[in-house]
């Protein structure tokens, strides 16, 4: 008999559905449960979710079964109603579920799962003929008294185990069932206390005498207890952590316990915050320079008027310190501050200044955290505090910070908000965090600063037409120089052999009279790895992925070569596999070989790499920044990672080996981000006392980009460009949705991308581009088709995402395209890991002036745009 219910829920899963599902609730929960709260409920056969209470009501569903919420986990709302607006508002506007958003919103150990445990029944016969692997496996699950699948397959040497579980389970030798596992377990102290009746001192004096007698090694550990711990008036003042007790004793935990099982010490847990706590008191924000202060004080008076100010400050000019007093202000009013970083590199240097002003109501939050750190943070947000855990006010974070459950905010401050790693690509929602805090801000009736030295094209549009306000810092802090840039005719120098491997002999003499004043030197290349590519020199064969249509990139460091797509990699080819030849070469160089080249001209110099291979931890970034910052680093060889807002006293040249291959790369934001790296790079250099010196070193010397640069002209620049970008009806003017279409059958993808195209434009017209494959139309052998729809700013937004989902619902219900996925991308970032294709180049050629590529490949392909050389012919200038 089906269970009654006077009251349902609608729940919030965790999967790219896009509907709410509706629960029953027990009447054991009808006081405790409201909107917020996580819960336990069943989805299919077996499948156990921790949802998120959307409403609560008394309407049931019709025609269906209503199961119940199974378990409640939370005593106060971890989701509150503004944070779950928000969330709606995300999943609306970039084509995603709620559900999507809930995944990427809470940290994992927020999400709890089930876990599928297998069990083997007592009693096997004897007459069932199995196979050798289900033998084995059979075997494994009963020794182990209850094992979870996702460790079998862990421990498989082979393919095939679900199907021998499924097996096995069908024939009744095993039983499968689902647990929900919490993975975040709270950070203890145990510690050690002597109990009271052992308080007298003749009564202990005795205790430790008996003991020296029959257990030596227990008075032992007792007279370093009580050694080590404070007394008054006969009473323990200071209780010991265990760890520190069993370290100085130098004994066991066995001995240990013995002294509590005889009453004499006994031991407490108390849960600890992991995240870092400072002793010291926060000092006062430095006083702002004249200039600061005009800028500071215009910010307040815009925001009497707009929400949102546009903050262009030419490199070293103290935005920061802005910041800082504007945070001051907001956080003595009682207000929480949102303060958003591109990079989670620059969090170590940007933390330590925060620190010094706010000391413990800063708190950071990013993805190199661990789970149980980020859920610590969001805990704390949330209003659920452990001992020694401060109440966080300002929150310091990358781009998933805007989905913490801020309840007062205030500001929401986002530094050098022209970079693209605000925009989160994969998976859903793929959500431009600069854009979504505007909107979250507006939730709380928060303001929001933007800062940077070379705003966005959106941006800039938006403070020129008055829907920003605009304040601009032109002189860098206490009247530092620009640095003094010279540009490097790669082409000339070649020669007139100037030109060492990819170092000219301008940037070299500059690097050695640096190094020899005992100052550093920055030298960027856009490219990580050795090499984009090895050669055969003879018949030009070149490896590729065999998952994807690309080329696998040298890294010399591990001698592989390794697909940047999908991770597939070989060891480097001792001899073509196409002709026999010997003759294998590398093609371009990336940030592995500058540094190889680098230790070469420079035997004496102290050399690093900053990049996602040298990386791959918190503590790593840390590090390296932190040595780079006491000296201990002479030249420091990055990719784009070292232009984001780093400060550094003594850097003094600042190299870029080759403008080239942002400048031809196959995007209309190639000039925009150009420009953007390549003042910003500039501007690590010469930021105290000396000016500093840039030198770029490029094939086009001309080239408008460069001239901008040299001359500090972003306003000039902008306008220039805006003409183009209102002419082939791109962004600011323009809104643009990607529509990718995915499949392992080339056929079905194009087949499907046909029928959404026709659709589409059936409404939408000729705003509708496309389909066409991608440069690289194969990746992890998922085949691929993209559609690109153009919006025109002033036209209903709204209308056009309703007729693009029901396009691509009434595709996906259609069997025949049962199996394709349809990724939506609202407002794209075009980049290196998502080119259209050729025929979308040629449409875009008058505007990337492809006359300005070096030269044209030496062979190409009958379809350039699928292959890897074609791709290597039009990315890789050198």
């Amino acid at each position: 008999m089906e269970e009654q219910f006077s009251q349902y829920a609608d729940i919030v899963l965790p999967l790219a559905v896009p509907q709410y599902y509706t629960y029953g609730i027990p009447d054991k929960f009808n006081e405790s449960l409201k909107p917020g709260l996580r819960v336990i409920v069943a989805l299919g056969k077996r499948r156990l979710y921790t949802g998120i209470v959307r409403n609560v009501h008394v309407i049931p569903p019709e025609g269906m079964e209503i199961r119940p919420v199974l378990d409640v986990l939370d005593e106060s709302p971890l989701v509150g109603e503004k944070q779950m607006a928000f969330w709606e508002w995300i999943a609306d506007y970039y084509l995603c579920t709620v559900g999507e958003v809930y995944k990427a919103a809470l940290p994992s150990g927020l999400k709890l799962e089930s876990q599928t445990s297998v069990f083997a029944k007592e009693f096997i016969p004897e007459n069932i003929k199995l196979s050798a692997q289900e033998n084995e496996l059979l075997l494994q699950i009963s020794e182990s008294q209850g094992i979870t699948i996702n460790k079998l397959l862990a421990s498989a040497t082979g393919r095939g185990t679900l199907a021998a579980v499924k097996h096995l389970a069908e024939l009744g030798l095993v039983s499968l069932e689902e647990n929900v596992k919490e993975t975040y377990k709270p950070k203890q102290h145990t510690q050690v206390f002597l109990n009271s009746q052992w308080e007298d001192e003749t009564q202990l004096s005795e205790l430790l005498n008996r003991l020296e007698k029959k257990a030596p090694k227990q008075a032992e550990l007792l007279q370093t207890f009580l050694r080590m711990t404070a007394f008054e008036n006969g009473k323990s003042t200071i209780p010991l952590v265990r760890g520190k007790l069993l370290a100085e004793s130098q004994t066991s935990q066995a001995i240990l316990t013995a002294l509590i099982k005889k009453g004499i010490l006994r031991i407490e847990h108390e849960e600890i915050s992991r995240l870092g706590n400072m002793d010291r008191r926060p000092d006062k924000p430095f006083t702002l320079n004249t200039k600061q202060q005009e800028a500071f004080s215009a910010i307040k008076d815009h925001f009497t008027r707009k929400d949102i100010v546009l903050l262009h400050g030419v490199t070293s000019s103290g935005k920061t310190e802005i910041y800082i007093h504007l945070i001051n202000e907001y956080a003595q009013a009682g207000k929480q501050v949102l303060y958003l970083l591109p990079e989670i590199g620059l969090t170590a240097q940007i933390i330590r200044r925060l620190q010094r002003v706010f000391g413990n109501r800063i708190g950071v939050y990013h993805s190199r955290f661990s789970d149980a750190e980020r859920v610590e943070v969001y805990q704390n947000l949330a209003g659920i505090r452990r001992s020694g855990s401060p109440e966080y006010q300002i929150i310091l974070g990358v781009r998933s910070s805007i989905f913490l459950p801020f309840s007062n905010l205030g500001l929401v401050i986002i530094d050098e908000e022209h970079e693209n790693t605000y925009k989160q690509f994969d998976p859903a929602p793929r959500y431009n965090a600069r854009d979504a805090a505007v909107v979250l801000a507006s939730m709380h009736q928060a303001k929001v600063l933007m800062g940077t030295a070379t705003p966005s094209f959106e941006s800039y549009t938006n403070a020129w037409t008055g829907r920003y306000e605009l304040v601009e810092l032109t002189d860098r802090y206490q009247d530092m120089q620009m640095p003094k840039i010279d540009v490097v005719n790669v082409i000339e120098a070649r020669h007139k052999k100037l030109m060492s491997t990819h170092f000219s002999s301008v940037l070299l003499n500059a690097i050695n009279e640096t190094l020899t004043k005992h100052e550093q030197v920055i030298l960027f290349q856009n490219r990580r790895g050795f090499s984009p590519y090895v050669e055969c020199n003879d018949c030009g064969w070149i490896p590729y992925c065999k998952h994807c249509d690309v080329s696998l990139t040298y890294h010399k460091q591990s001698n592989r070569l390794i697909c940047h797509y999908c991770g597939y990699s070989i060891a480097y080819p001792k001899g073509c596999s196409s002709c026999g030849s010997q003759d294998i070469r590398t093609r371009g160089f990336g940030t592995e070989k500058v540094e190889d080249e680098a230790k070469i001209h420079f035997p004496d110099a102290r050399i690093a790499r900053m990049d996602l291979d040298s990386t791959r931890t918190r503590r790593s970034y840390e590090q390296l920044i932190d040595n780079f910052e006491h000296r201990r680093i002479d030249i420091l060889i990055g990719t784009q990672m070292v232009s984001k807002g780093l400060d550094f006293e003594h850097v003094k040249v600042v190299g870029i080996l080759n403008a080239d291959n942002m400048l031809n790369f196959p995007d209309f934001r190639s000039y925009e981000r150009s420009y953007q790296l390549m003042a910003q790079v500039s501007g690590r250099s010469g930021r105290k006392n000396t000016r500093g010196t840039v030198i770029i070193q490029t094939a086009d010397p001309e080239n408008v980009v460069v001239r901008h640069v040299v001359n500090n002209a972003y306003r000039e620049f902008f306008m220039q460009q805006l003409a183009e970008r209102r002419n082939f009806k791109y962004p600011p003017f323009y809104r643009l949705v990607k529509l990718t279409l995915r499949n392992r059958s080339l056929a079905l993808v194009s087949q499907a991308s046909n029928r959404l195209a026709d659709d589409l434009k059936r409404t939408m017209g000729d705003r509708v581009v496309g389909p066409e494959f991608p440069l690289i139309n194969r990746v992890f052998n998922f085949h691929q088709k993209c559609i690109l729809v153009k919006i025109e700013r002033d036209q209903q937004f709204s209308e056009h995402r309703e007729q693009m989902r029901a396009a691509i619902a009434a595709l996906l219900s259609n069997e025949e395209y049962k199996g394709v996925q349809v990724v939506a991308d609202v407002d794209p970032l075009l980049n290196e890991t998502d080119i259209y294709s050729y025929p979308f180049i040629q449409h875009i050629y008058p505007y990337l002036r492809p006359a300005r590529l070096l030269h044209p490949p030496r062979r190409f392909c009958p379809h350039p745009y699928q292959t890897a050389r074609g791709l290597r012919s039009l990315l890789f200038c050198y």
